[in-house]
């Protein structure tokens, strides 16, 4: 059974293919690694073997988590998010990823004040329209951008995915160049990537070296890492 160290070398060499591959400058592909589900001796033997993104689904589990690391990491919340949990999520994360709604984002924006806090978020697009995920209308998310633009502690740094699951990585690709896509059709309007390089978190264990030809900058690795749920 390889090491938590192994498993990141591993994958981080897979990256770094995918990125070679896709014609991309090394670098421009960040590892958040999902530690969900997982205790935190196995989060905190990827920090020392000198990781420092995580990602977390679920609130207690992560501030049990943060509580040990500490901030040395920078802690990524990847999960749904209700509104009355904007105060702790405020206080505990670096990013959010899956903004998704007007009232979460004014929920977030009066924490932030309150705290003196700004961070980063992501705008979470159901690509693959499925009603039982969370995520905006790829038609909707011009409107949601327009609002945040209007808050002063949320920076809007680009736009996150869940594509439908299939067995073979090949088929999520569409999904992807959907959302890259978006992503430039929305810089072209001034929503995105003025103040900062567009991110586009897209790619899970499965399929995150398709994900990168197609123009992800963040992927979500778990099971490939810690080990299966």
């Amino acid at each position: 059974m390889n090491s938590i160290a192994e498993n990141l070398d591993h994958i981080l060499g897979r990256i770094n293919l995918a990125v070679q591959r896709a014609g991309r400058s090394p670098g421009s592909v960040k590892l958040v690694a999902v530690s969900k589900g997982k205790p935190a001796s196995l989060t905190r033997e990827a920090f020392e073997a000198g990781h420092l993104v995580f990602g977390e689904n679920y609130l207690q589990e992560a501030e049990e988590k943060i509580a040990q690391l500490g901030k040395g990491p920078s802690w990524h919340f990847i999960g749904h998010l209700q509104s009355n949990k904007a105060g702790a999520a405020a206080r505990l994360f670096d990013c959010i990823e899956t903004i998704d709604r007007l009232k979460l984002a004014q929920a977030l924006e009066k924490q932030l004040a309150r705290l003196e806090r700004k961070i980063a978020v992501l705008v979470q697009v159901n690509v693959g329209r499925e009603p039982q995920k969370s995520g905006i209308l790829p038609e909707e998310a011009e409107k949601l951008l327009r609002a945040l633009q209007d808050f002063s502690h949320l920076e809007v740094r680009g736009l996150m995915t869940i594509p439908p699951y299939f067995p073979e990585p090949e088929k999520t690709r569409p999904y992807f160049r959907e959302l890259k896509g978006l992503a430039v059709l929305l810089e072209e309007k001034g929503l995105l990537g003025r103040r900062y390089p567009t991110e586009l978190s897209m790619g899970m264990s499965d399929d995150f070296e398709v994900a990168i030809e197609e123009g992800a900058t963040l992927v979500r690795v778990g099971t490939a890492l810690f080990g299966a749920r």
